[in-house]
């Protein structure tokens, strides 16, 4: 595992402080109060599901970040004193192809909007390019028009549709080129600073 940051400290575009560490398995708390916190339609659109309450095997999977074949971060409101997750992101390495990984992002619907996506993938590209992944996978729903319009953000290229999910190719330096030049949202300096001195 390469060296990173041990945890962020930025804000949102609303100015909420977050803290943005790797997910352990002691998060297991937070990350089931996170998605039944979600609403049904953001259930839905993140795990294809609109269950309150995943199977254990998702969960399972998501808590389950060694640092190599799977990189998670998550991100923590303190200026809560409960400090709760608003949001994770997770990246999946092929195991036949370690340069590729499965990429997703999950924000809890009342931070959707202040920047927070974009600070977790940014955190995960720049980790993923530490550990040699190259480029990353992304499945969204067809209706799902702002993670398409994220993909496109991040440069992605549309590879597969299969009538209801759409799979797209990210460059991770391209991603990573863009989220940097565009500066927005600007609590994303940190990210890139805290990485640059490691």
């Amino acid at each position: 595992m390469s060296p990173s940051p041990p945890h962020i400290e930025t804000r949102l575009e609303n100015g909420t402080p977050v803290c943005l560490r790797r997910v352990t398995r002691g998060d297991e708390g937070r990350i089931r109060e996170g998605i039944a916190r979600m609403s049904p339609r953001s259930r839905y659109m993140r795990f294809f599901s609109g269950a309150a309450t995943p199977p254990d095997w998702v969960i399972d999977r998501l808590l389950d970040a060694d640092g190599d074949m799977h990189l998670a971060w998550g991100a923590i409101d303190t200026s809560q004193p409960d400090e709760p997750a608003i949001g994770a992101v997770h990246a999946f390495r092929d195991a036949e192809d370690r340069g590729c990984a499965e990429f997703s992002v999950g924000i809890l619907d009342d931070w959707h909007g202040l920047g927070l996506g974009k600070i977790l993938t940014a955190t995960l590209l720049l980790e993923a390019r530490a550990e040699g992944i190259a480029r990353f996978s992304m499945d969204t729903l067809s209706e799902n028009r702002s993670a398409i319009a994220f993909a496109r953000l991040l440069g992605g290229e549309r590879t597969s549709y299969d009538g209801s999910v759409l799979t797209y190719s990210l460059d991770v330096g391209t991603a990573l080129e863009r989220l940097e030049a565009a500066g927005d949202p600007p609590g994303i300096a940190a990210v890139f600073a805290a990485f640059a001195q490691m």
